[in-house]
């Protein structure tokens, strides 16, 4: 490492060309896990194991997903073969997965490296297991689709229906008890805190689940019901309830959630899910003190 340089510093500029920056992010991730394995040789072998050996990032991940996920009856050989297949077929998935990566490590400071996220994040594996899962959804193999839900909230405390479409540059941080239902869109470049859900509000079927814009931020706890629309660039504050549409580039606290308006000359963030900013609209919207 050069001298000067933290290993916890904040990524560069990714490259204009998805290959290469799907090589590069691949290039980062070997260059850290051989740092790793020489300062903790406890690790080498299963760092060896689920990276050094594997020639690409998809096949990486999928021997990863598969020994996560794995049980007694769904083996992990043929979990591998199933994730390796759909990924390797499907270019937007493995451009979504390097897209993810790149949320995680620009987004949390306590994400040091991308190797750590792609190996002990469990918003970042469950995310690209239910791409998996919805690839299979679109294709009617709903059994086994159902089956990968299943597991994936077993292992990871992370449900969200395979029906559900996922944006790319998606951060679920912290992830624990995220719900997302069937009819949930979530679009690019959005910021989903732990214990949030995306649901319906009774038994009805159809199209019954929230449709969330690019750029949202949705904080710890938030409950969005029913098939509304949170508009792109929104803030969602922790703990609220949301059962009507948000306008894009606002802010809904409470429980009902209300709009809270800025003051004379505030400014509007463009992109909150990338910002991860929480509590700009404290001094941005309103004269709160303590």
């Amino acid at each position: 490492m050069p001298a000067g340089e933290s290993r916890y510093s904040s990524p560069p500029p990714r490259p204009a060309d998805p290959d290469e920056e799907a090589s590069w992010v691949w290039g980062e991730i070997k260059a850290e896990v051989r740092r790793d394995a020489e300062s903790e040789p406890a690790l080498a072998s299963y760092l060896y194991s689920t990276i050094l050996s594997h020639s690409t990032l998809d096949r990486s991940l999928s021997f990863h997903l598969g020994n996560k996920l794995c049980s007694s009856t769904l083996l992990s050989t043929l979990l591998y073969d199933l994730f390796l297949n759909t990924f390797s077929g499907d270019p937007d998935l493995r451009s979504a997965a390097v897209a993810d990566l790149r949320a995680v490590r620009s987004r949390d400071p306590a994400c040091a490296s991308f190797s750590h996220c792609l190996l002990n994040y469990k918003g970042f594996l469950a995310c690209q297991a239910q791409r998996v899962a919805h690839k299979l959804w679109t294709q009617s193999r709903k059994p086994l689709a159902l089956a990968l839900q299943s597991r994936i909230s077993d292992v990871f405390a992370v449900d969200i229906h395979p029906g559900a479409k996922l944006g790319k540059g998606i951060l679920f941080d912290h992830a624990t008890g995220v719900v997302i239902g069937e009819t949930a869109v979530i679009g690019d470049n959005v910021s989903i805190l732990h214990h949030v859900t995306l649901g319906g509000t009774g038994k009805a079927g159809g199209d019954r689940h929230p449709k969330i814009g690019d750029g949202v931020l949705i904080g710890a706890g938030a409950t969005i019901l029913g098939n509304v629309k949170i508009g792109a660039g929104a803030k969602i504050g922790a703990g609220s309830v949301v059962l009507i549409n948000v306008p894009p580039r606002a802010t809904a606290v409470g429980n009902p959630a209300r709009l809270v308006e800025g003051k004379e000359g505030s400014k509007v963030e463009e992109c909150p899910g990338m910002s991860m900013d929480h509590t700009s609209f404290i001094s941005d919207w309103s004269d709160y003190t303590i």
